[in-house]
């Protein structure tokens, strides 16, 4: 059977916590220092702790340590990875190939998504070097991807919820352009958020003051099948800065959707260890949510991005059926509440939210009135009740367990024996009283062995195999019980403890003897690599120069010509046009160039 990994995003460990419990086969994690969302990074003595909880299921903990690294961090990031894998974190996830010609310990590596693998061509040279596993660009297409897989053994990983970038990864140089804060510096001011107008040549104004880059959120929940038929094998939620109860509510939707897959076909299986039963009902639209798109999985679609708004949308509710002078009349199936946030478009297409003070019935009771109007849809983005539901729900991921208890000559044996076949025993002697009856006695005993309490286990079965049952007082049968989970742990710590060998680092012949700045080098330890692999030529980094004119700072598959239906390849030829295209801010001007044959914008900065 092929394991199938559902791979959650831990902002810290009451996050990471959260994923495991509610279903994730793995979590990835900011380090200390060099992750690609600064504002995520973590103790030591946190990871540390989230990896010891984590294997306790038979789940993993890839460390995130994806940013490009200057010539004087070299030497602390080398130290730091040996710390990790001190602590026993189970794969690093790293972009600068300066990190390959480290002295590193034999921990795993991935080739993070902002070594853009998007190409084949990169993407079996990656896996020649020797990493373990590739994590896809988000802009691949179902077809894309099996391709990929047809021509690699490497494992695959592959997002399939959460926000976008828009800029194909590790391409993106616009924050740093404008503000000197470097995406692969894990340091992105989010350009692509904000608003722009777009004109032609002549001054002429396509759109005005319109979040042209701002991409609705992924959601491939409604093809999980196909994702895991096409060879993938982990399965990537976004999200290193979202909070616990957004991890629980996305995370359990998505195992509840791959358990349904691996019910109907059983050549897959989960990846880790235990069962969750949340109570609630997990709904991706009822969380943090700017719209949803699959974008290319199956192909170009119309709408990827969302040109009016950045922010959360949350859950379509209903319309404004009428409005009064302190009051509205909702036109709804749901139910609204005290607290509740609702937001609509008004007339000039802006974002207008307001607050629910009080409901009866259809009537609604905003904090304000303005620019309500009749027939204005109506989304949830904090839904009150359902936030509650999900801070308040502390479910634990139980790991199914038989017990076996034996009574011979004066020793009570409990034997614990787990879903995955991993065993631990332990024992009590004691002059013990036999009991007057017997049959009522081992009733007893099992109702009281049949309580796991706030362990990680829930007892599925328990088996005796004696006629006469010893009389044992309830606190001393629930340490019984204590030390022989404890134990079971223990075991299942040391099971899962597999032999790790260090990756072999080759360097395969690169496909071009000249690297620009879009490979990313910036200190001598990636010029090393990459001169091994035979490039003669290596421009520094964008980070590392001053003039930025001319040069592409962002190349993205979303293509405003194709969204303000000017294609050439779906214009007859009397319509098709040439005309130049621009993107401008408040401050500066930026030119478009589209690459027709791979449909593909580029970004330069005038």
């Amino acid at each position: 059977m092929k394991q199938i990994e559902l791979l959650a995003p831990a902002k810290n460990l009451e996050t990471g916590m959260a994923a495991i419990n509610y279903g994730a086969d793995a979590i990835y994690i900011g380090a200390p220092r060099f992750g690609a969302r600064s504002a995520a990074g973590n103790t030591l003595e946190d990871i540390g702790e989230l990896i010891k909880y984590a294997h306790k299921y038979w789940a993993k903990v890839f460390i995130t340590m994806n940013t490009i690294l200057y010539d004087n961090e070299l030497k602390e990031a080398e130290e730091l990875i040996h710390q990790l894998y001190k602590l026993g974190a189970d794969a690093l996830i790293v972009q600068d190939m300066g990190i390959l010609e480290m002295n590193l310990p034999p921990i795993e590596l991935h080739a993070s998504t902002q070594t853009h693998n998007y190409d084949l061509d990169r993407i079996k040279f990656l896996e020649q070097v020797g990493f373990k596993r590739i994590i896809l660009a988000r802009e691949l297409s179902l077809d894309q991807i099996k391709e990929i897989r047809k021509n690699t053994t490497v494992e695959l990983e592959y997002f399939i919820h959460g926000a976008l970038c828009v800029s194909l990864s590790g391409q993106c140089y616009f924050s740093h352009a404008i503000g000197g804060r470097s995406a692969n510096r894990g340091e992105c001011s989010q350009a692509c958020r904000m608003k722009y107008d777009l004109v032609d040549g002549e001054g002429k104004v396509i759109a005005k003051d319109k979040h042209l880059l701002s991409l609705k959120d992924l959601n491939l929940s409604g093809h999980m099948k196909e994702l895991v038929e096409s060879g993938i094998c982990s399965l990537k939620i976004e999200g290193r800065l979202k909070d616990s109860s957004y991890l629980k509510n996305v995370t359990s939707y998505y195992r509840k959707e791959l358990d349904d897959v691996f019910a109907k076909k059983k050549e897959f299986r989960k990846a880790s260890s235990g069962t969750i039963k949340p109570n609630f009902e997990p709904d991706l639209e009822r969380t943090f949510n700017r719209g949803f798109t699959n974008y290319f999985f199956t192909g170009r679609i119309p709408e990827i991005a969302n040109f009016h708004t950045p922010k959360s949308l949350g859950k379509e509710i209903g319309k404004i059926a009428a409005v009064r002078k302190d009051h509205f009349i909702i036109d709804t199936k749901f139910e609204i509440h005290n607290g509740d946030g609702l937001c609509f478009f008004n007339h000039n297409k802006l974002l207008k939210g307001i607050l629910v003070n009080g409901v009866k019935g259809k009537q609604v009771f905003p904090n304000e009135m303005s620019m309500l109007v009749k027939g204005a849809v109506l989304y949830r983005n904090n839904d009150h009740e359902f936030a509650k539901i999900l801070k308040k729900d502390n479910s634990i991921r139980r790991i199914s367990v038989d017990l076996f208890l034996e009574f011979k000559e004066n020793i009570l044996t409990l034997f614990a024996a787990d879903e995955d076949g991993i065993s631990a025993s332990a024992q009590l002697k004691d002059e013990f009283e036999l009991a007057r009856n017997a049959e009522m006695a081992i009733t007893n005993l099992k109702n009281q062995l049949s309580k796991s309490g706030d362990s990680i286990y829930s007892i599925n079965s328990i088996e005796t195999n004696f006629t006469e049952a010893p009389f044992v007082q309830a606190k001393v049968l629930n340490e019984l019980r204590r030390q022989v989970l404890d134990s079971l742990t223990e075991s299942r710590l040391s099971a899962f403890q597999q032999p790790q060998t260090k990756a072999l680092i080759s360097h395969p012949k690169y496909h071009t003897k000249n690297l620009n700045y879009m490979g990313n080098v910036v200190n001598c330890k990636a010029e090393e690599f990459y001169h091994k692999c035979g490039v003669e030529k290596i421009e520094k980094g964008f980070e590392l120069q001053s003039n930025f004119k001319g040069k592409t700072i962002m190349t993205t598959k979303h293509c405003l010509r194709h969204e303000f239906g000017l294609c050439n390849k779906e214009m007859s030829t009397g319509q098709k046009t040439n005309r130049p295209l621009y993107l401008v801010d408040n401050k500066n001007r930026y030119k478009l160039e589209f690459q027709c044959q791979r449909c593909e914008m580029k970004i330069i900065f005038e």
